[in-house]
């Protein structure tokens, strides 16, 4: 007989974590779902999760009982955006998503992957249970070719795709201008001194030749916002870039377009930062600690630079000079929003 009800959906991300990145991961996700659906997610800020989805039943990421029992309470299981599937961050991590699926799988829930990076995974182990459960899915969208190659090689008969990152689905803004640098920088053990040093000296001289403030945004609350504090603290800022700069930490994705639609650069590390700030139109150049923001930069056509790979701090100035006032290419933006639209439609099909 025909379903008389909406399936329940048990959102599964790293939401509630101050990352503005998997904010906006949750967003697309949420208006991509029907609005009749029951909704549950995983978040650990429950209200800053209320906020956006007030309709949804929040249980506590950090509980795994907590996690399990709402697996049960569901029709679809969704991991909803990320690379959840890895063990970089931690092994644990890794086992707490594949306990989920394993569970939804053994009461006949459907689980579907969305939006997903598929590892890094380190360990042997973690390589062979992932390729034990990824059979175990309804489908996936993947949103890198890597991921999608080797999700192929490992669950060949499982139904996916491959599109841009799902945050390029959000609306796009006009780029205003004139105002500062915005960074989003992070710490990241690429980064010794001797790199964190090019870095600076080629921002002083940028931000002397443009005279303008520096605005660190903050985009992981907690990893990103004691940033410029501990670069002073080891004495690597120059004295006229710390007169020029402030740390910002945004409290929403609204406030995050107002700092950048009016930065005359933008210099982003963080794969969603660069996403939204192209998404206004903004000059930029971008730096890379993953290859996520390698393959992310070249599809927007912005320039990238590789941490492990620096140039001279004069060839990085002026890299970034030549970026300074150069608004993005709206056609080449709308290509990739329409590329993204992929993990959506695979959301319409299997839910």
């Amino acid at each position: 007989m025909p379903r008389s009800e909406p399936a329940s959906l048990l959102l599964c991300g790293y939401y509630g974590e101050h990352n503005l990145g998997d904010d906006a991961l949750l967003q697309v996700l949420l208006q991509a779902l029907p609005v009749s659906s029951p909704l549950i997610i995983t978040a650990h800020d429950q209200v800053e999760v209320q906020g956006m989805a007030p309709h949804a039943r929040i249980v506590n990421r950090r509980s795994l009982r907590f996690s399990l029992m709402a697996v049960l309470q569901a029709d679809v299981l969704i991991l909803g955006g990320g690379s959840l599937l890895q063990d970089s961050t931690s092994f644990r991590s890794l086992i707490y998503y594949l306990l989920l699926i394993t569970l939804a799988r053994l009461r006949r829930r459907r689980v579907v992957l969305w939006g997903q990076g598929l590892g890094p995974l380190r360990r042997s182990t973690s390589r062979w249970l992932v390729r034990l459960a990824l059979p175990f899915c309804t489908a996936a969208s993947w949103r890198d070719q890597a991921s999608l190659r080797l999700a192929q090689s490992w669950a060949p008969n499982l139904p996916m795709c491959m599109a841009a990152d799902p945050v390029w689905q959000m609306p796009s803004q006009p780029w205003a201008g004139g105002g500062s640098i915005v960074l989003s920088w992070r710490p990241t053990d690429l980064l010794d001194v001797p790199r964190w040093k090019i870095l600076l000296r080629a921002l002083d001289s940028v931000a002397t030749s443009l005279d303008v403030s520096v605005c660190w945004m903050a985009f992981h609350q907690h990893q990103d916002g004691p940033l410029l504090n501990t670069l002073v603290d080891q004495k690597l800022l120059p004295k006229t870039l710390l007169a020029r700069s402030t740390t910002v930490t945004p409290r929403s994705l609204d406030h995050v377009f107002d700092l950048v639609r009016t930065a005359r650069l933008v210099l982003p590390m963080r794969l969603h930062a660069l996403i939204l700030a192209r998404l206004a139109g903004c000059p930029m150049a971008a730096l890379s600690y993953d290859p996520k923001v390698d393959a992310a930069a070249a599809m927007a056509q912005v320039p990238c630079v590789q941490l492990d790979h620096l140039p001279r701090f004069e060839d990085l100035a002026a890299q970034w000079m030549a970026q300074a006032d150069q608004k993005a290419d709206w056609g080449v933006i709308e290509r990739i929003q329409a590329d993204a639209s992929a993990h959506a439609e695979l959301l319409k099909r299997w839910i």
